[in-house]
Parts: structure tokens; C-alpha cells; sequence
């Protein structure tokens, strides 16, 4: 088997011409330069140059191993490139799974803040519903990601980092005049979103445990995937739906509708997850640091906890 060191000596003297030239460029002997094509020689018993007097020329086998060995050489140098690159955080990818909403959160200031200290990483933040980050990290096509708790996924590391508020959202003002409770919404006509992930959304699953418990069926009126059309139908008075404070303080929730708390208060808790054993790679590393300083750092909105917004 021809070793790349092999290779790369027999480049270097073809482009040289020579053992000594090619010594010289690559910091060795003139010994060890001419052992390596030596070996390879004897090995598959044919000689790749002829030895004149004045400069090695390449035989036809030479000449027929040439591009395969620029080839090999220029995939190792690359190879090699690549992973300093992400040592040092001068390249690679940094890839990281985030909760539907972070737009809410962080999303655009970590992504911004990121490309200003590495601005040489490229970033690849997949959106999916926690449960989808959950299982794309357990199995590996995901390095990291931001989840909401509860999830299933038991051979994960989960690091909490905050927790927001889960508040009734509606148009209606008579729907929202004191805290919510669990038997008001027997009769309740709700607009949920996370449509293709259902009940196994933390979210949903916190709130048919309650139910449960309560004695409380509860059911969707409407489903749909995004939040945004879900605020849009409330806005509308179609129905009701449940919200984060986050959502509910953003420009994206209209001005006509108004949010109280729950009776007995529910959270969304913001976790980061990785596998147990598996460690980061440098540039996935580095974002998940700044995404859990922003996370820690985020603000909880200025104003009562308990006061409707209008």
C-alpha cells in the first residue's frame, strides 16, 4: 500500500527534479526522500523515474501515477486544512438545532453575533419542534439544540436555562377577564399550532397532563403549524390559543388581543441538550455557549406578571 508520504516525496522530486531539491523543500533528508520512492519501487517492482545525471525524469509508470498522486495529496492537504479550520474556528460548520419559536428569543442576535467573532464558520440552525431537536440530537444528525422540556430522549445531557410563562391568549375580552383554569377550557374552542407535531409538543403534552388530572378532555379546534397563524386567527376571534410571554410581548401579536396567566401558573422550560459522550465540535460549541448567554441574559417583559396585555 502506498503511504502519503510516499506520494508526497515522489511529487515533490517530479516537480524538483530532483532527491536533494525535494529534501530540501520538505525538510528532510536526502536519504530518507530517496528511501520512500525507493520502497514504493520495490514494492510494486517498477521504477517511477529514471536517474540521470543531471535530473530525474518520470517513466511511463511514473508518468501514469502522477495525477492519481496529485490527487491523493491534494485531498489529504484538504482533509487536514479542515479539521484546523475548525480547531481554530477559522472554518467548518457550526450546527445547531433550535426550539420553533426562537425568533422570539434570540435567534437573528446569536446568528449576527456569532458571524462577527467567526466570521469564517459557516451556520446551519435547523427549526424544529423540541421533540424533532430532541431525536435529531440523540441520533446524531444534530450535534446540539435548545429544546422545551418534558422530552423522551434519556441518553441526552439537559442543561435548563429559563423558564417563560404560558399565558391564555384571546379576542375576546370576556374569555380573558381573570386567571384561566383548567375546567374553563371544556368548552373552550382552541387554536393550536406545531400541527405535524401534535401531542408529543411539550407544550401540549404539560397541558393534556393537567386536563388529565382535571378530568378535562381537551381538543382543538384548529391546528396549525405556525404560531403566526394561529395569532392571526385569535386576532380574528375565531378562537383561543395558548402563548409563551415571549410571543405574547412581540410585534407579531396584535394589539387586539390580551392574555391572562393560567390559575395555576405553566412554564415553558428552555433546556440545552447533547449527547452524553459525544463531544462538540469547536465552532457547534461556540454557539451553544453564546446561545446559552443570550438565553440566561434574556429579559423577562416590563410589566405585573399577572396583568392582562392589551
Amino acid at each position: 500500500m502506498i503511504s502519503l508520504n510516499q506520494l508526497r516525496a515522489f511529487l515533490t522530486a517530479a516537480r524538483t527534479g530532483s532527491f536533494t531539491a525535494a529534501a530540501s523543500e520538505l525538510g528532510v533528508t536526502q536519504a530518507s526522500i530517496s528511501e520512500l520512492v525507493r520502497r514504493m519501487e520495490d514494492e510494486y517492482k517498477i521504477p517511477v523515474f529514471t536517474r540521470g545525471s543531471r535530473r530525474l525524469a518520470l517513466t511511463p509508470a511514473g508518468r501514469e501515477l502522477l495525477g492519481h498522486a496529485e490527487q491523493a495529496v491534494a485531498a489529504a492537504d484538504n482533509a487536514s486544512h479542515a479539521l484546523r479550520a475548525v480547531h481554530s474556528l477559522t472554518g467548518g460548520v457550526a450546527t445547531f438545532g433550535v426550539l420553533r419559536n426562537a425568533d422570539y428569543y434570540f435567534l437573528s442576535d446569536l446568528v449576527a453575533r456569532f458571524h462577527d467573532l467567526y466570521p469564517l464558520v459557516k451556520v446551519r440552525l435547523v427549526g424544529l419542534n423540541s421533540t424533532d431537536v430532541a431525536a435529531a440530537v440523540a441520533e446524531g444528525s444534530l450535534e446540539a439544540g435548545l429544546v422545551i422540556l418534558p422530552i423522551d430522549e434519556a441518553e441526552l445531557k439537559v442543561t435548563p436555562l429559563m423558564r417563560d410563562e404560558v399565558l391564555y391568549a384571546s379576542s375576546d375580552l370576556s374569555h380573558v377577564k381573570r386567571p384561566v383554569r383548567i375546567s374553563d377550557l371544556t368548552n373552550a374552542r382552541l387554536i393550536l399550532y406545531d400541527a405535524h407535531a401534535g401531542w408529543k409538543d411539550p407544550t401540549r403534552r404539560q397541558l393534556a397532563e393537567r386536563c388529565q388530572l382535571a378530568g378535562v378532555k381537551l381538543e382543538p379546534w384548529i391546528e396549525v403549524e405556525h404560531v403566526e397563524a394561529a395569532l392571526s386567527l385569535v386576532a380574528r376571534g375565531i378562537g383561543d390559543k395558548f402563548i409563551s410571554r415571549a410571543v405574547a410581548a412581540s410585534a407579531a401579536c396584535p394589539p387586539s388581543i390580551t392574555t391572562v396567566p393560567l390559575a395555576e401558573p405553566l412554564y415553558d422550560t428552555i433546556a440545552f441538550v447533547r449527547r452524553e459522550a459525544s463531544p462538540l465540535s469547536p465552532a457547534t460549541r461556540e454557539i451553544a455557549r453564546l446561545a446559552r448567554e443570550m438565553l440566561t441574559s434574556y429579559p423577562s417583559p416590563n410589566r405585573p406578571k399577572n396583568a392582562p396585555r392589551k
